[in-house]
């Protein structure tokens, strides 16, 4: 580059020969001349149009390369070996079992699918089910498989074709749950079939409601044929419990990609290779929610039903598009399926200290089993959902589902900083423009939701396996204020204490209560539990037993009074508890016995005020504390009367130490 002498920089070009008359030099731009002046930074993309050129855009997904072993025992006779298929040849495979999955009960075999999205330009595909002679309009057509979609193709497929979704500010995809915000226990049934009838939990108190085996049946057609008429579904095939022994293989096809995505978070993801040699599910659930079962069917009570028949291994949704019927729905599957195994099903929160001692949480909402659960000095196993079996410790799920209602930075820094892309934001409010959440805002709904990878925890355990727990923490929220901060149970107590799953209501928090309501939940999940709650607090006794661990009850309540005189126990107090339990300095303390409740409270805790340890200090009026303590005693004998005639193993003696445990009212 040189200077015209004018201060401006001029380049040195080199032109053609030919002159015009102003004296500048002409360019020659004839192809195939040496001069000519083109771009030769890079090669020319070889496309004839748009299309062509978006097709290169796109990698394809390479075939999972892991060896086989061509002599697997377990490989059927009949069965290429995997490690020989060719591509086209699992593809059909994979699509053979999901054609199965949809097959209607009054046809020989399934709808012919086909695997990509509708309106790419394809060969006419092949079908891969058998010629019928019942032929129909539904049977001519094909339905397109969205199988195991990835998150960035499930964004792509919400923002495009589902109402509601949108990419907010921190990546995350914000979605509808339709007119449900929440789960429908009363529109939950269970099929009552011989194979599992005698092992289930009927009547009072229980969860199962029963519907008969042709009522399923019913309901499955209609969200069978359903899924069949739409132009694709999506699939999902994922696995639940990271113990690789007690792992299971479940299906979920849906017709959004909310769902899919919802449950690639929530459920453990298989890699290629896993993919590859899914094969046939152990569980599959149909999530028709956008479609109202038939209100003239027998045993409906709304346009919403959630059927569960674990003879056929298989889940019906109708009419809720709420995220949350799946997840609990797997759930209620895992507390059946595992206890028959000798598993212990939990509805806890799991975290692992630098030394391997293991604690697992149980507390219901507002108890703090969230913020207890996750601590940053310590490893998260999982936040909701564990078995413990003879191996330890396991995650039944690869995600999380956090409440995000006045969600902040400040207070939950894990949970705040794993909303991001890949994440599912549920029924949140954002501003329109920049799409930034305002996490207060209750205007959808107060249960608005995030759905996250486990992975998005920094502090994870990855595997999510853990050995024997040291330490069963039970959680309540006392707003009456007559239980102790902590204390130590027997293991008598500790069933007690589990199967009646206590917290209370804070007044001023449901519309009409104007003085601290008890709270019962069995297992501290009984809504989702499959069995009698004795039957799990037996096996959680008896594994403490064998593994030598400890329980503890710990009151993140109310402290000095009930609610509205006393105040809420400092959380520096509780992590200072938390934290004793942890490092074993609980168990070498010395003890006191409070009255009616019978409980073992330490003397001193390090960090901790005395005179809070034992509530009847904190109390300024004693008449008051007393009659406070009998009323909440008796809450629990009326609650626990549902148990009382249970009988474990032919006899009632079990029952009745349990029930010894219990507060004694004189």
């Amino acid at each position: 580059m040189a200077s015209n002498g004018n201060g401006n920089a001029s380049h040195d070009f080199e032109f053609a020969s030919s002159h015009v008359p102003n004296g500048l030099s002409k360019i020659n731009t004839k192809p195939g001349e040496p001069d000519m002046c083109k771009d030769d930074t890079s090669s020319t993309v070889k496309v004839s149009n748009l299309e062509q050129l978006h097709a290169l855009q796109k990698k394809k997904a390479s075939a999972p390369t892991t060896p086989r072993n061509a002599t697997n025992p377990s490989t059927p006779k009949n069965l290429t070996p995997r490690a020989y298929l060719s591509e086209e040849e699992r593809q059909k495979q994979q699509m053979q079992s999901v054609s199965a999955s949809l097959a209607s009960l009054t046809r020989q075999s399934g709808p012919q699918v086909i695997k990509g999205e509708p309106g790419r330009k394809k060969s006419p595909p092949k079908t891969v089910t058998a010629p019928r002679l019942d032929i129909s309009d539904s049977a001519l057509k094909f339905t397109h498989v969205l199988y195991n979609l990835s998150p960035s193709e499930l964004y792509e497929q919400a923002i495009k074709f589902e109402k509601g979704s949108f990419i907010t500010s921190s990546g995350a995809l914000a979605t509808l749950s339709g007119a449900k915000t929440g789960r429908s226990p009363k529109d939950k049934r269970v099929v009552k079939e011989e194979t599992s009838k005698d092992d289930l939990w009927w009547g009072r108190g229980s969860p199962n409601i029963e519907m008969d085996e042709e009522t399923f049946l019913v309901n499955r057609e209609r969200a069978v044929d359903y899924l069949n008429s739409l132009e694709k579904v999506f699939v999902n095939d994922q696995f639940l419990n990271w113990d690789p022994q007690n792992r299971i293989k479940v299906r979920i096809i849906s017709a959004r990609a909310y769902h899919s995505l919802f449950m690639h978070n929530m459920c453990i993801r298989p890699t290629p290779e896993e993919l590859e040699d899914f094969g046939t599910p152990d569980f599959t659930i149909y999530n028709a929610g956008q479609f109202p079962c038939n209100r003239y069917t027998h045993y409906m009570s709304s346009s919403t039903s959630i059927d569960l028949n674990l003879k056929r291994k298989e889940m019906v949704i109708l009419g809720t598009q709420y995220a949350g019927e799946m997840k609990k729905g797997l759930f209620s599957l895992m507390h059946y399926l595992m206890p028959k195994r000798g598993i212990l099903s939990l509805h806890s929160g799991c975290n692992m200290g630098k030394e391997g001692d293991v604690a697992l949480f149980f507390g219901l909402s507002g108890t703090g089993k969230t913020t207890l659960s996750t601590d940053p000095n310590r490893q998260l196993i999982g936040d909701d959902e564990h078995c413990w079996s003879d191996n330890g410790v396991s995650n039944i799920e690869g995600g999380c589902y956090a409440k995000c209602i006045d969600l902040s930075k400040e207070k939950e820094p894990e949970i705040w900083n794993a909303i991001k892309f890949g994440t599912v934001l549920e029924n949140v409010v954002f501003e329109e423009h920049y799409r930034e959440v305002d996490y207060t805002d209750k205007s959808v709904t107060e249960n608005t939701r995030a759905a996250y990878p486990i992975e998005y925890i920094p502090n994870v355990r990855l595997p999510c396996v853990g050995p024997h727990p040291k330490n069963i923490i039970l959680l309540s929220c006392d707003a009456f204020g007559v239980l102790p901060p902590v204390s130590k149970l027997t293991h008598a107590q500790t069933m007690y204490h589990f199967i009646s799953g206590y917290t209370a209501l804070v007044a001023g928090t449901v519309e009409g209560v104007k003085e601290p309501t008890a709270t019962f939940s069995a297992c501290f999940g009984a809504a989702f539990i499959m069995l009698h709650p004795t039957k799990y607090a037996t096996m959680l006794a008896e594994k403490m037993q064998r593994h030598g661990a400890t329980a503890w009850l710990v009151n993140t309540g109310w402290s000095g009074g009930s609610y509205g005189v006393g105040s809420r126990m400092k959380l520096a107090y509780t992590r200072k508890i938390i934290n004793a339990i942890h490092d074993g300095s609980l168990l070498g303390a010395n003890y006191a016995q409070t009255p009616i409740f019978n409980l073992a409270v330490p003397t001193a805790v390090n960090g901790v005020p005395s005179e809070i340890l034992q509530p009847q200090n904190a109390w300024s009026d004693k008449t008051q504390y007393d009659a406070t303590l009998k009323k909440l005693a008796g809450l629990f004998q009326k609650n626990f009367e549902i148990y009382a005639d249970y009988q474990v193993g032919g006899n009632s003696q079990l029952t009745q130490q349990i029930l010894a445990a219990g507060p004694v009212l004189q």
